[in-house]
């Protein structure tokens, strides 16, 4: 994975009271204001002892391009604007669906941002982290559907820089720095890796169990 130079800035200071969407993302889906809800901690830590345990596997052919992502979802809207008008507060598109206005808090990091340039849309379990753990002998199309899945716990906007430094980490090598919400985030992991049946190695499962435990 390529190394990404964050920028600095100062982040917009502040808190929404509220996080809403306007209008429908989808044809017949209501707008939300987050990712969907992940299980509880108890369906979690329930779900994480039915993972398989597995080492790692390479990442020997992996490329982003094997995951298609930003799908059309609707229109002129793909997957990253469908995103940023869910995560956002009074989010503005022009008519190609671009986000032209708005505000976000970021989950990970408690910033707010008022440009859309300033988030990345994070795959919770990342593309090259699935790989690595079963998506390599997935099809194209399970990758892709993966890679946009709204009905997962599996995207969220956040800031780029963090997104960035994330990269394709599990929970045993980077959680975000926003402390109150990894409950939250693992929650999300396990969820995903057990609707998509893949793996887990043993540090990363480790780690799961120990945030669970205490949420």
């Amino acid at each position: 994975m390529p190394t990404f130079y964050a920028r600095h800035r100062a982040a917009t200071l502040g808190a929404l009271t509220a996080l809403a969407a306007a209008g429908t993302l989808l044809a017949g889906s209501p707008a939300q204001a987050a990712p969907p809800t992940p299980v509880d901690a108890s369906t979690a830590r329930t779900y994480l002892g039915q993972l398989t345990v597995r080492a790692e596997g390479s990442s020997d052919g992996y490329s982003r391009e094997k995951f298609p992502h930003w799908a059309t979802q609707s229109g002129a809207c793909n997957t990253r604007e469908v995103v940023l008008k869910r995560d956002g507060q009074n989010v503005q598109q022009d008519g190609n669906c671009a986000a032209v206005s708005g505000t976000w808090k970021s989950a990970y990091d408690n910033a707010t941002w008022t440009q859309a340039s300033d988030l990345d849309i994070d795959h919770v379990v990342p593309l090259s982290e699935a790989w690595k753990s079963g998506a390599n002998a997935w099809t194209t199309d399970r990758r892709k559907s993966f890679a946009n899945d709204l009905g997962q716990p599996q995207l969220i906007a956040v800031t780029d820089n963090v997104n960035q430094a994330k990269g394709d980490k599990d929970p045993a090598e980077w959680m975000p720095p926003t402390s109150s919400y990894h409950c939250f985030y693992v929650r999300m992991w396990v969820d995903v890796k057990h609707h998509y049946g893949l793996t887990v190695d043993s540090a990363e499962k480790s780690k799961l169990t120990s945030v669970l435990n205490g949420c």
